[in-house]
């Protein structure tokens, strides 16, 4: 098993692992909606399947909300 950080809380898994699998196992809601980081990088969504996680990789899954001013 190893180690890594998921949105500051610590986090064991099997490697090998894609960030594609870690959004499902993570049950990430609205998966579409998300950004990624990993070690503070943003990955492109189009890499999810092909980015491998590796032992003590920190991994931030970032929502961004909008809003307006009521007037």
């Amino acid at each position: 098993m190893a180690k890594i950080i998921v949105n500051d809380e610590e986090q064991e898994v099997q490697l090998p692992l894609t960030l594609a699998e870690l959004i499902k196992i993570n049950k990430v809601l609205q998966p579409d909606m998300v950004t990624v980081q990993v070690n503070e990088d943003f990955v492109d969504r189009k890499n999810y399947e092909s980015t491998q996680l590796k032992e003590g990789d920190q991994i931030d899954f970032l929502y961004f909300m909008g809003g307006g001013q009521e007037l």
